[in-house]
């Protein structure tokens, strides 16, 4: 049998199966991946497990600093590194690189010495002595390691510490389904084998010092060959119960809640009712905890007061089809490695959001962890999985994180925006007995001198606090209708839209007020409700009700009820203005005026042309003479409601020849004059005059350097002056105009006023309105 993919020695010959159960984000579902030709690929599987550690003693330290050479290994995912006294506090590096099994060395990566130092001495019975350690690291499938260790200069760190080890991690592996089955490609048969060992680890030829021989210590853990398989649980999807229900207990626990707030090995009350609905969580089975590791039963405290949040630090550029395979193996290193009885957080969450089940006992008990040395008992925590120091977790994170830590905190009636006194169980930041103030949700760092969680994820906690508790950012996003300013326009309905920072499950509900008044309530999912308003001007607002019971409501949005149309006081209405006309053109300005019993938002002009406009206005444009052409708006209010308005309109000329003379006129005769001609007159006192029946009316003329000045009289009263000079001639030019509110019947009369030195004026008619 070939191996493609995996460098061939002794060590891999027994090694064929596929490797890790798996959670797929946003869901409880479960797939298992394999190597040879799929080992980029995390498919579908299914059986038992068999997770493995591999340990490697340090060679004796010359000096400050120790390494591990290059060499083989067997199959592994996590790397880490350990030490004989957990309370030692190491100051230094150590470094590791990997060979991947696709046949690349990474490059030098740190493992973070953050000691983690687990639970307090006499809180648990352990597996193992327990050890110091590094964060473990993820790295992916490899199958050869390099390390390099080194202590701090100066003061008492100067020295590595005793009993360094090496720690090696396969999390272990699944069957692969068979061949043909679902989302998995045809495998050769002898790809389905199980796993029969997994063997001891030896030295290569060419690596003089290491040896893979156990620490001294008979309470290490047994490295040569992988647990006992057992049989997993096939992954459910469950529904959370309401939240007036009690969450039921996981099968691996039966006891109830302890009354007291020492721990004890089982609980002697069941788990009270949860206001907060039970989050989705991938149990221990689902992601295929090794049970057989865990040898002893969980223990409990009383409540739980506070919730740590940390981080598992290592890389954040893990897939999260992986995330159950380093969950398994942050169990094998907690437990093996570090030598605690299981892992030590009560939850973990990839950058997906998907949350994983830790220590088992219950999601829904004061399971006690260890966690957050000093302060396990009575209180939860949860790690994300990577890195967050420069940069914070994802909002499908926060609300995950957010909505455990309100589950587990409001289960026993504590607020997660409150503070709590907490008393220290250790010597350590904080001396043996000291009460400090915490945060009830908190960052690992508070309670531990440590950098966890990252400098980046700390200060998001202020947001974990606020989405746990309240109903945070909440912001009525609007309202359908128009809006103009900071008011709303619309019939008789309306729908209000919001937005919210705080995870849906966290919210009981949403009341919509219309005047203060709850006229809808939808459910805490729900982000529009639809509205049915009375006439006139109302507000809105959107109000939250958190599972907790805190309650937030946005600023009042006004919004106009209206279902009346505009009207015309003044319809379309045509006007002469001056400009130069032809045949074919007259200058005209067209008026109206709209209004409505709220606002107008505009008047469309829709015939004989298009145009959008103010609710009352003057618009100059152009018409046909001889034509009657009909002029048609429309007005619109700012709900919506319209009215349209239309008026009929013709321009006549009036020519000069059928004006009534006086004094004494000449004819000019030229294309340039309407008609072909014109009249001309230099005497003062000579006149013309025409009668017409019309609501507007303007005084065409011919404008030269040596025209003079007209009078203008209307129905026997003079009412202008008009100066005919220009520097150039312009023919055709609407020098006056008048209009009136009506039609009617009027009379013009031009008179020559006899200009000193430039009396002549030439008259090229009227032009009224009709």
């Amino acid at each position: 049998m070939k191996l493609t993919g995996i460098r061939w020695n002794r060590r891999t010959a027994g090694i064929t199966a596929a490797m890790v159960a798996t959670a797929v984000a946003g869901t409880a579902s479960l797939a298992a991946a394999g190597y040879g030709e799929d080992l980029a690929v995390w498919g579908a599987g299914d059986g038992p497990v068999a997770a493995a550690l591999h340990t490697v003693a340090f060679p004796a330290a010359n000096g400050r600093e120790v390494t591990i050479p290059r060499r083989d290994t067997e199959r592994f995912a996590m790397v880490g590194v350990t030490w004989t006294d957990p309370q030692v506090d190491f100051k230094g590096t150590i470094d590791v690189r990997t060979h991947a099994v696709d046949g690349k060395w990474s490059g030098w990566r740190p493992l973070e010495l953050d000691n983690h130092f687990g639970p307090e001495p006499g809180a648990e019975k352990t597996a193992g002595k327990a050890r110091g350690s590094t964060d473990p690291l993820w790295v992916g499938l490899s199958d050869g390691v390099e390390v390099r260790a080194t202590a701090a200069a100066g003061g008492t760190s100067d020295r590595l510490p005793a009993g360094l080890r090496l720690e090696l991690v396969d999390p272990g592996q699944t069957k692969r389904r068979k061949a043909g089955a679902a989302g998995v490609g045809q495998l050769r048969p002898e790809r389905l084998q199980p796993v029969a060992e997994v063997r001891a680890l030896e030295p290569t030829p060419t690596d003089p010092a290491p040896t893979e021989t156990a620490p001294t210590d008979p309470a290490d853990p047994p490295t040569t060959t992988a647990p006992a398989e057992t049989t997993a649980p096939a992954p459910t999807e469950t529904t959370a119960p309401p939240a007036t229900t009690t969450a039921p207990a996981p099968t691996t626990t039966s006891a109830p809640a302890p009354t007291t707030a020492a721990p004890t090995v089982a609980p002697t009350a069941t788990a009270p009712a949860n206001p907060v609905p039970t989050p989705k969580v991938v149990t221990r089975a689902e992601w295929k905890a090794d049970e057989s590791i865990v040898t002893e039963p969980p223990t409990y405290g009383a409540t739980v007061k506070a919730f740590f949040v940390h981080h598992t630090a290592g890389t954040n550029d893990y897939s999260c089809a992986d995330s159950a395979a380093i969950v398994r193996g942050i169990e094998v290193y907690h437990v093996k490695s570090n030598g605690w009885n299981d892992i030590g957080y009560n939850f973990l969450v990839d950058k997906c959001g998907v949350v994983f089940e830790g220590r088992k006992g219950g999601i829904d008990k004061p399971v006690t962890g260890a966690h957050t040395y000093g302060f396990n008992t009575d209180n939860a925590a949860i790690a994300v999985l990577g890195t967050y120091i420069s940069t914070g977790i994802p909002t499908v994170v926060q609300d995950a994180v957010a909505h455990v830590a309100a589950y587990k905190l409001g289960q026993y009636g504590n607020d997660p925006l409150g503070k709590v006194t907490l008393t220290s169980g250790v010597d350590g930041k904080y001396d043996l007995g000291e009460q400090v103030v915490f945060n009830r949700i908190s960052g690992h760092r508070d309670a531990v001198a440590t950098e966890c969680p990252g400098d980046a994820l700390y200060g998001q906690l202020s947001v974990l606090r606020n989405k746990a508790a309240s109903v945070y950012g909440l912001t009525l996003t609007g309202l359908t209708g128009t809006k103009n300013g900071t008011t709303y326009y619309t019939g008789t309905t309306t729908t209000a839209s919001w937005a919210v920072s705080t995870p849906s499950a966290l919210i009981s509900r949403f009341e919509v007020l219309v005047d203060g008044a709850v006229v809808a309530t939808t459910a805490g999912t729900a982000r529009s409700a639809a509205l049915t308003l009375a006439q006139g001007t109302h507000t809105v607002q959107v109000r939250g009700v958190h599972r907790l019971g805190r309650t937030a409501a946005t600023p009042a949005q006004t919004i106009v009820a209206d279902t009346t149309a505009p009207t015309f006081p003044q319809g379309p209405t045509l006007s002469l203005r001056t400009g130069g006309v032809s045949s074919t053109v007259v200058p005209v300005t067209l008026n109206w005026r709209s209004a409505d019993n709220v606002a107008v938002r505009s008047v469309a002009l829709t015939a004989p042309t298009t145009g959008t406009f103010a609710a009352s206005g003057a618009y100059g444009t152009t018409t046909k003479p001889g034509v009657t052409t009909t002029w048609s708006m429309r007005a619109q209010d700012w709900s919506g409601n319209t009215a349209t308005s239309s008026a009929s309109w013709t321009p006549v000329f009036i020519p000069e020849s059928k004006a009534t003379r006086t004094g004494t006129w000449g004819t000019y005769t030229s294309s340039n004059y309407l008609g072909g001609s014109a009249l001309t007159a230099t005497a003062g006192g000579a006149s013309l005059s025409w009668v017409f029946t019309g609501r507007s009316v303007s005084f065409v003329a011919t404008k030269t350097s040596t025209s003079g000045q007209a009078h203008i009289y209307v129905d026997g009263v003079k009412v202008s002056t008009v100066d005919l000079y220009s520097s150039t001639v312009k023919f055709r030019q609407v020098v006056w105009a008048k209009s009136w509110t009506g039609s009617g019947r009027h009379t013009v009369k031009i008179v020559v006023a006899g200009t000193s030195g430039r009396p002549r004026i030439i008259t090229d008619g009227l032009v009224y309105v009709r």
